[in-house]
């Protein structure tokens, strides 16, 4: 017997059909002899439309009743998805992340977990019934509601197979596993079968979709195994497990796992800096004091006026107003010339362990790219993985023709079963 634990998207519990469709999986698990505990997700765009809701009644939502409000939408799912289950023979009990013992930091609407006291999941599952958890949600110490964010429900899966020492956390989605690159616009993105957790991590930071960050960190982090699934069929999916298999792997796969995009990003340059060693780090310092979350920095000289220099880096376009406030705040005090912003940007990212062992691959890339014309504004690298900034109405061109030039297209087309994308 082993312990499963399930996470259902938006997608797959959208509706009263959905979550039909998923009570019968989570029962046929259950049936074949494991412990099952379920996270689940608000159905469909529960969560965007209580936000929408929200902004009609006040254009400043105190963040404390603000997770109150969203925290509804996984209570009305699960609820829902525990009846589905019962009726399907199969004894289920539903709990919010407070009652299942998650308990977070004092940050409303982006917590952090600090702990998982699973007393009532552990005697659920005793008992033979299935338990399901609200995910997105916990308690912090003033025992109030709090959200994780976007894509918390993944954490929450994740932390608990950590602390329930699950055999393997699935996460169920609305595509067969993990894509080369998102097949809402490359139709000829391929499956992975097998990935890295170092891998996922890359591809998750710069724009993929399927899994978020934290959930991924945390999994690298207690060693989880991730098995990413479709809710709507029955297919193998993709495995995401210990980083000890990338050398083995690079040896299997293509030189490239993945082509990911981003266009939630902003570009923010600071002109005429004093080229000094002091400046970027005060220049930063400002940054992080806005919570600024840094993707991609370039520094240059300015050639033209000798001892100062030109600085551009990316932010979250939701960090970009008060990020450019603290900066315009200590302009004198950091000696910058001008501020200019770039709110729209488009970045495109190949990941791939096989990179470390594969020279070319900067040349393939940057050719593919000047083969139809398009412009590189910044370039940023790690070990496996190289970003680049381009125009946003270039980006989906980008990306279809750099997955064609790495040999990542599918004969076949890749299935979006669900989702609005929104």
């Amino acid at each position: 017997m082993a312990l499963i634990v399930q996470k259902f998207g938006g997608s797959s519990v959208a509706d009263a059909a959905s979550i039909k469709r998923v009570a019968k999986r989570i029962a046929e698990t259950k049936r074949m002899g494991n412990d099952v505990v379920v996270v689940v997700s608000a159905m469909g765009d529960t969560t965007d439309d209580l936000i929408d809701l929200a902004e009609q009644v006040t254009n400043k939502p105190p963040s404390r009743e603000m997770d109150i409000l969203l925290t509804a939408g996984e209570r009305i799912s699960m609820a829902l998805l525990a009846m589905a289950v019962t009726d399907e023979g199969i004894e289920a009990h539903a709990y919010t992340g407070q009652q299942a013992g998650l308990l977070t930091d004092d940050r409303y609407g982006q917590a952090s977990i600090l702990g998982i006291v699973p007393e009532r999941i552990l005697r659920t599952v005793k008992d033979g019934a299935v338990a399901i958890v609200a995910g997105f949600q916990g308690v912090n110490s003033q025992n109030d509601v709090t959200t994780l964010g976007r894509g918390g429900s993944d954490t929450t899966a994740v932390a608990f197979a950590a602390a329930l020492h699950a055999e393997v956390c699935e996460i169920y989605t609305d595509v067969d596993g993990v894509f080369s690159a998102d097949p809402r616009i490359v139709p000829a993105a391929g499956q992975v079968a097998l990935m890295t957790y170092e891998e996922t991590l890359e591809l998750a930071a710069h724009g993929a979709k399927v899994l978020h960050l934290r959930a991924v960190e945390f999994a690298r982090k207690f060693n989880v195994p991730l098995h990413v699934r479709s809710s709507f069929s029955n297919k193998e999916g993709t495995w995401i497990v210990s980083d000890n298999l990338s050398q083995q792997k690079a040896m299997e796969a293509p030189v490239i796992s993945g082509v990911a995009h981003d266009r939630s990003q902003s570009k923010i340059s600071v002109v005429g800096v004093p080229d000094v060693p002091v400046a970027a780090s005060k220049i930063f310092a400002t940054v992080a004091s806005a919570d600024g979350n840094i993707d991609m920095i370039v520094q240059n000289t300015a050639l033209s006026t000798p001892g100062q220099s030109n600085i551009s880096f990316t932010v979250p376009r939701t960090q970009l107003t008060g990020v450019v406030d603290a900066l315009k705040a200590e302009r004198s005090e950091l000696g910058i010339k001008e501020i200019q912003v770039t709110d729209e940007i488009g970045i495109v990212s190949i990941v791939g362990a096989g990179m470390r062992s594969h020279s070319g691959v900067s040349a393939k890339l940057f050719t593919a790219l000047s083969d139809i014309g398009v412009n590189i504004d910044m370039i940023s690298t790690s070990e496996i993985r190289i970003s680049l900034v381009v125009a946003p109405d270039a980006l989906e061109e980008s990306v279809r023709t750099v997955h064609t030039a790495f040999g990542l297209d599918s004969e076949s087309e890749a299935i979006v079963y669900g989702g609005t994308g929104r």
